[in-house]
């Protein structure tokens, strides 16, 4: 009996592959100007339809299916070699169930499942001219990531509060290149507990894959999560470690964070979980004139400097100096292998958790201030520093200021980066070049943004 499943199930799957071939090479799959006019009445139905996505849907599926066929093909021929008897082998029944599931059953359904999720152009209108393919749709395979993608059109045919009738969530384009690492994220069960999988997220947004697809699962948090501690306190005290998933991490508290230990598991911002540190930063006198003070950069705009943002690698220290001064600073932070956004956030402050690929969530016009330091240096590609300057120059206002903080880089490239952050014709309040080693200089520039005709 056992033998007779396997054989018809072969079968099933070498009648199914050869239809496909046959369909394939009869070019339904491909660009064929008669089989649009005959099922679609238009004239050039795949103008700005994705073939190669779906030929790469296809190519998919008949792989799953091949290889579904070559093991059960092998599995026949090892039982016609050993000469098994399903009736006397070792092989109990509930095994031969579990293998048909595993094996022949799932691989099975799955395949059956992408071809059906394969999408072709509809037309727009009636008798239109022109076929629409939704974005991406033949890209994927993974049911949530198409469910996430697809335009969702508004009920009853109204239009919404934006003024369009259906609503296109948003993924990075780069995410056709991490399509394993996308799938694996959004593979899960919906409503319940997320996989421990921050990590994995974390690679798809630094890689372009941002902004990533909303998940429909529960974030997992911490069973033992502590009351915060109060404003007063937090902002200068390590939080409780119990307040913070480790598993993604080397060390498994703050105390193993610090500089001190060599196995800390980041390399950025050394010394940033060190409270005692953190408290001489941008208050105390340095020898460098390349250091900056807030009372100094404050005292320049007097009662102007209301929000900000950090954009750089650290625990918030800017942001909480800033909060004493009764400035609202946003920070960015990614956990580049420490909890950034986690101690951020425990010290009462907001972090803000974006990449370099991203335009800035905020309006034209709207920050009194933006500070940088210690992430954008030299190593940074001039065109991509280019569209990062204007977007903050988008989102800061007239008046506003742009504080470099020690921006580094060899000395042979310093003329460029200067030449870029100059381009803008902002006003100099401040300007300090100060050498960082043999070949590399600091630069520390405080610039006014001018305002502009319309």
């Amino acid at each position: 009996m056992g033998w007779l499943q396997i054989m018809l199930g072969g079968l099933v799957i070498a009648v199914s592959i050869a239809s496909l071939f046959k369909l394939y090479n009869a070019g339904f799959f491909l660009h064929h100007e008669d089989i649009c006019q005959h099922f679609y009445h238009v004239g050039d139905a795949y103008d700005g339809f994705d073939i190669r996505a779906l030929n790469d849907r296809v190519g998919e599926v008949l792989d799953r299916m091949d290889k579904l066929q070559e093991k059960l093909e092998k599995t026949v021929q090892e039982m016609v070699k050993n000469k098994v008897d399903l009736g006397k082998s070792a092989m109990t029944r509930l095994e031969h169930k579990r293998f048909l599931e595993q094996e022949v059953i799932r691989p099975l359904y799955g395949a059956h499942i992408a071809l059906r999720q394969i999408r072709l152009p509809r037309a727009e209108g009636i008798r239109n001219s022109t076929m629409k393919e939704e974005p991406l749709i033949n890209t994927f395979v993974v049911e949530e990531i198409r469910k996430y993608i697809t335009p969702k059109e508004n009920r009853v045919g109204k239009t919404n509060i934006y003024g369009t009738e259906r609503i296109y969530n948003t993924v990075g384009h780069a995410c056709v290149l991490m399509k394993k690492e996308l799938e694996e994220y959004m593979d899960y069960d919906i409503g319940s507990y997320c996989k421990d999988d921050w990590s994995l997220s974390q690679k798809l947004m630094v890689n372009g894959c941002d902004p990533l697809p909303r998940r429909r699962c529960l974030t997992r948090a911490s069973k033992v999560y502590q009351k915060p501690y109060p404003i007063n306190e937090s902002l200068w005290r390590l939080p409780d470690d119990r307040n913070v998933r480790w598993s993604n991490y080397q060390c498994r508290n703050f105390q193993c964070l610090s500089s001190k230990n060599p196995k800390r598991g980041y390399s950025k911002c050394t010394g940033c979980f060190e409270m005692d540190k953190e408290r001489l930063k941008w208050v105390t006198n340095s020898s460098l004139p390349v250091d900056f003070q807030i009372r100094d950069v404050l005292a320049i705009k007097p009662g102007e400097i209301r929000i900000g943002l950090d954009f750089g690698v650290g625990t918030g220290t800017f942001a909480a100096r800033m909060k004493e001064q009764n400035v609202t600073v946003v920070s960015t932070a990614l956990n580049l292998g420490a909890p950034f956004n986690e101690m951020i956030a425990l010290r009462g402050l907001v972090p803000l958790y974006v990449t370099l690929n991203q335009r800035l969530p905020f309006f034209d016009n709207t920050m009194d201030l933006i500070h940088t330091t210690g992430f954008m240096d030299g190593w940074i590609d001039l065109m991509l520093m280019d569209f990062i300057l204007f977007d903050w120059d988008r989102i800061l206002r007239p008046g506003g200021l742009l504080w470099i903080d020690r921006f580094f880089c060899n000395r042979k490239d310093l003329d460029d980066y200067m030449y870029m952050f100059l381009q803008f014709r902002y006003k100099k309040h401040k300007w300090a070049i100060s050498p960082k080693s043999k070949d590399e200089v600091y630069l520390s520039a405080l610039l006014e943004k001018p305002p502009r005709g319309i």
